[in-house]
């Protein structure tokens, strides 16, 4: 991994694997991206980085002539753009707070910096790996149903998947004399890798061969892809079919990150569901980064929740207005290969950003700013080397 830092001295260069310990530990669709370098002074200066792609020559049917010769083929090219942008945040804290501070803060803040980074550019990832051509899912998004058996994860869908990347083109291997993907993987949340261990094929396996993959919750591979299960995984959340008793709300005042409860303009049905949703529903190609999922535990107009934030609350600060509901959510798996998407770098930058600071502002150096940057992009680079599976939870059935 690269990370470049401007760090100066000893007692900056400690906390720099605070910083990587905070990349590390939130990299999820990043496996699927290949990192392609690119001079800051090109991305600063172009508006896009395009890479060029050569056509197959047709398939023959003239025998050779020994008298004229034989007409060649011309083949055709196309290119696609990637558009680089730049990302970058800091925290700022007072000369008092960092002399009067007792515990490990200023380590800690290199790790908060650390996952600011990558969670920010998973985003950007997310963005372009989600918008891919090839779906694969039983129904519309905003029909999936948790008590529909058809809708959600199954064995068959690996192969699918894994047919449909190999008819389209993907790069393949030789495994056990058969075709398959090259260093495939599958990305899903665990919600999602419930429903494949726990019905057909795999639960058969589990039931009355191999116990092990029950107990241990892991399967490994399927028709050649790794599966990788991670709670980072994307969700979209509430995205799914509405419960019987369904509840759509907005908060009727702002709530901030580590809040514990969460005003709401009614109470009605509140409590029914798994989650509370919170923020704008993903029925799109738009995708809200901030949204969270909730666990209501009482309360009506003011509901008192637990949520993913440090202390058991908010994660992130939401607006007043902000919607909720308690739908069903939708989980996406993505099936692709370490190639299947296109990551542009500044080198001089760092792949996962360049740490700026600790450094000091205000006329009396009062102030301690620290931050990170980054310049480049995200795109897929072939659409045939990426599918995208969307699929209900039977978890989330819940009354």
């Amino acid at each position: 991994m690269s990370i470049v830092s401007n760090l100066s001295n000893s007692v900056r260069a400690r906390y720099i694997n605070a910083y990587t310990k905070g990349v590390e530990n939130r990299k999820l669709y990043e496996l699927m991206c290949q990192p392609i370098s690119v001079d800051k002074e090109v991305l600063q200066n172009s508006s896009s980085v395009s890479t060029p792609y050569l056509s197959d020559m047709n398939i023959t049917a003239q025998t050779v002539s020994e008298t004229v010769d034989i007409p060649a083929q011309n083949l055709r090219d196309a290119s696609t753009s990637i558009t680089p942008t730049s990302r970058g945040d800091a925290i700022q804290d007072s000369e008092k707070l960092l002399l009067e501070n007792y515990t490990d803060y200023g380590a800690a803040r290199f790790e908060k910096l650390g996952q600011n980074m990558v969670a920010t550019l998973e985003s950007l990832i997310i963005d372009s790996a989600m918008s891919g051509s090839l779906v694969m899912r039983a129904e519309a998004r905003a029909t999936m149903d948790a008590e529909d058996t058809t809708s959600r994860l199954m064995d068959n869908d690996f192969f699918e998947a894994a047919n449909t990347l190999k008819e389209m083109g993907c790069p393949q291997i030789q495994q056990d004399g058969i075709n398959a993907p090259n260093g495939m993987m599958a990305i899903m949340h665990p919600d999602a890798y419930y429903d494949l261990l726990s019905a057909g094929l795999i639960d058969d396996i589990a039931s009355y061969q191999d116990k092990q993959i029950w107990m241990n919750g892991a399967l490994g591979t399927l028709n050649g892809f790794q599966i990788i299960s991670s709670p980072f995984a994307k969700v979209f959340m509430g995205a799914g079919e509405s419960h019987v008793t369904g509840g759509e709300y907005t908060t009727s005042a702002a709530a901030e990150a580590l809040a514990k409860t969460v005003s709401i303009t009614t109470g009605t049905h509140v409590a029914l569901g798994r989650y509370l949703n919170f923020g704008t529903e993903e029925t799109g190609t738009d995708y809200y980064p901030t949204n969270e999922r909730l666990k209501h535990v009482s309360g009506t107009a003011t509901s008192i929740i637990v949520g993913g934030g440090a202390n058991g609350g908010l994660k992130y600060d939401h607006a007043s207005g902000t919607a909720i509901n308690n739908n069903d959510s939708v989980y996406p798996v993505l099936f692709g290969g370490p190639n299947s998407l296109a990551k542009i770098f500044a080198p001089d930058v760092g792949e996962f950003g360049e740490v700026i600071g600790p450094k000091r502002d205000g006329l009396l150096d009062q102030f301690v700013s620290l931050g990170w940057k980054w310049y480049g992009a995200y795109a897929i680079m072939n659409e045939n080397w990426l599918v995208r599976g969307e699929y209900s939870s039977s978890l989330d059935n819940v009354a």
